[in-house]
């Protein structure tokens, strides 16, 4: 049983998740808090302008339709993470984990790393 703070977080994420399976970065955008703070392994994104063109690019290479699992969820407060794996016709993700804090209903850090195919093309 999750606390209000959990509900709120998984209600966050699950909002997040519809969003990026829609392609709907207007709508993935609005989950973040306009301060968030984005951590990868090619650095740290700094606010939602930054963030938002990472998700730009992640919506072109993975677009709605395409192969995309969560296969663990785990919400604990403030915290949730997810590992998921996704295809595409020009990108194959066998692994990827995000870690997103959220307060108020906004995510204010995330971390995400990957291990990301480019496929060639067609």
């Amino acid at each position: 049983m999750f606390s209000e703070t959990g509900k709120r977080t998984e209600q966050t994420l699950l909002n997040h998740l519809q969003a990026f399976g829609r392609g709907d970065v207007d709508a993935i955008m609005d989950d973040y808090a306009e301060d968030a703070v984005y951590i990868t392994p090619q650095g740290t994104l700094r606010g939602r302008g930054e963030i938002r063109s990472l998700f730009e690019s992640l919506v072109a290479d993975l677009p709605p339709g395409s192969a995309f699992e969560v296969s663990q969820q785990l919400i604990e407060g403030e915290m949730a993470y997810i590992v998921w794996s996704g295809e595409s016709g020009k990108l194959k993700i066998p692994f990827a984990t995000d870690t997103l804090i959220v307060r108020d209903g906004k995510i204010v850090a995330q971390t995400f790393a990957a291990q990301m195919e480019t496929k060639p093309s067609a």
